[in-house]
């Protein structure tokens, strides 16, 4: 069987302290409920700086600076202990501040949705046409017109025609409505996602940077974050991610969308690694923006435990998946896990079906991997919220999977737990941190020789849409290419021929010896 290989993957997060204020949906449902706030008005005081976010741990592992395991040597809690000599630019990505981006949310808008005052505007097109980047993006032209003034700004906004853009605390910018009554398409949810694209986007052309993939190469685009654009006749209609190619110059791409929550990045990939290995396209990248509602979500309690707020920076990732190269981790289309219709929602029914249930297809037990990813929500955010530990209590779960399944003694619960886990560092932006993070680390350890086979897990809540109380689930495994052309057990045709042409020489050779 020829399987598909993981090519390479990027990673972007976008810092924005303003937009926790007026787009995070904590902040706007409490602006809504309660406006005289307490917690709206201590909040302000309670955000990092650019500098700080680019400085802590967990962010610096994202885009590639520092590997999983090297949270473990720093103190926590990570935002007291920032990593000297951090940088916003990283082996698998970058950090780029509020202000850039903004920029880029003009670039991207395809109907002139985005009013940016003129000072500011001139600001972001010099920050952005020097980037390494983006300055090459044709659309960055739509920074050199199109302005508005202060007045038509808050005009617009004061008149809830417009959603307001704010930097610094201060209104630069708004995007407006796209329909006088359509809900679809109000300025809220135009925001919403015009942020999502711009995030993508950078990442695409992140990913087209750091791998050496041509634009025009990329055959499909699968894109898979939890927005939904379309209007009132067709609400979550799509495409964002033709509209993402179209802006990365991807000409020869077409593409989808693919929604499953939390779940849907697995989904995603193992579509697009079933693309690949069917011989439908050649080159598949999965993608996926960030969501400013998510913004912010746990600031409540963290300001109550005297923490700044830790939910500033959105992320978003972008994974090419292409034909069989012999050196590129292989994914192993014919070991994926799913949690179906029937499978339960108790914790070992999701585990049996998405670890268990495939490694037993494969003849392999759990030590056979030699890591997982799994939900890798950054337990510096998800601790104080009350949430726990998410990574470790998915570990703890697969290795408790292990003793009930005799592969191991419960005294080697440490020492499994060592091994086969890892600290969370992912923004919880609830796609973002499902599984998908580790790809571009997996790749760079497998090519280390660190690692031979890992696990990627994909969960995701789908009660969350009012339409079911069942819960979702996807996995699959990647391996070190093993160097054949076909890998994972199969043998290539070209050798196949060879292999019985040498034997047709051998035998013949051997009648003339006779």
């Amino acid at each position: 069987m020829n399987f598909p290989v993981l090519k390479g993957a990027s990673y972007a997060l976008i810092q924005a302290s303003d937009m926790i204020l007026h787009q995070g949906s904590t902040q706007t449902s409490e602006r809504h409920l309660n406006p005289d706030s307490e917690h709206l008005k201590v909040l302000p005081s309670k955000l990092r700086s650019f500098e700080d976010a680019v400085g802590y741990a967990p962010n610096q592992v994202y885009i590639g600076n520092m590997r999983p395991k090297d949270l473990e040597k720093v103190a926590a809690p990570w935002y007291e202990n920032p990593v000297k000599g951090a940088t916003r630019q990283g082996k698998h990505g970058e950090m780029m501040p509020q202000d850039e981006f903004i920029g880029l949310m003009k670039a991207v808008d395809a109907f002139e949705l985005v009013l940016l005052e003129e000072s500011f505007q001139k600001a972001a097109e010099a920050k952005l046409t020097a980037h390494p980047v983006v300055s090459g993006w044709k659309f960055l032209e739509k920074l050199q017109k199109g302005h508005a003034t202060q007045a038509q700004i808050e005009e617009l906004v004061s008149g809830k025609k417009a959603e307001g853009i704010y930097n610094d605390g201060k209104l630069v910018g708004c995007v407006k409505k796209a329909h006088d009554f359509d809900a679809a398409l109000s300025e809220h949810v135009m925001f919403e996602n015009l942020v999502s694209k711009a995030s993508a986007a950078f990442c695409l052309e992140l990913l087209l940077k750091n791998t050496g993939l041509a634009a025009g190469e990329v055959d499909y685009i699968i894109e898979c974050s939890e927005e939904a654009c379309g209007d009132m006749n067709q609400r979550g209609g799509g495409n964002f991610a033709k509209a993402i190619g179209e802006v990365c110059g991807c000409v020869n791409a077409t593409g989808s969308d693919t929604r499953s929550f939390c779940a849907g990045p697995a989904h995603a990939l193992v579509l697009a690694s079933s693309l690949v290995q069917s011989g439908v396209y050649k080159n598949v990248v999965v993608l996926a923006g960030g969501s400013c509602a998510k913004l912010g979500m746990n600031s409540k309690n963290h300001i109550a435990k005297g923490l700044p707020v830790l939910e500033d920076v959105m992320g978003a990732f972008a994974v090419h998946i292409g034909e069989n190269d012999g050196t590129s981790p292989v994914i192993r289309t014919d070991i994926v896990g799913r949690h179906t219709i029937g499978s339960g929602a108790t914790p070992q029914a999701v585990m049996q079906a998405l670890i268990a249930d495939p490694l037993d297809r494969a003849g392999l037990k759990i030590l056979d991997v030699d890591t997982f990813s799994t939900e890798m929500h950054d337990p510096g955010v998800m601790v104080p919220a009350g949430a726990g530990n998410v990574p470790e209590a998915n570990y703890k779960m697969i290795a408790a999977l292990g003793v009930m399944r005799k592969e191991f003694d419960k005294s080697e619960l440490g020492s499994v737990l060592e091994r086969i886990g890892m600290p969370g560092y992912a923004p919880p932006q609830g796609h973002i941190p499902s599984g998908v993070p580790f790809m571009a680390h997996c790749k760079d350890l497998m090519a280390e020789g660190t690692l031979n086979r890992v696990m990627i897990v994909g969960k995701g809540s789908l009660f969350l849409g009012r339409l079911t109380n069942l819960f979702d689930g996807v996995s699959f495994i990647v391996e070190k290419n093993s160097g054949a052309v076909d890998a994972g057990g199969g043998t290539d045709k070209e050798a196949i021929r060879q292999m019985v042409a040498e034997a047709m020489q051998n035998f013949a050779a051997s009648l003339r010896a006779e």
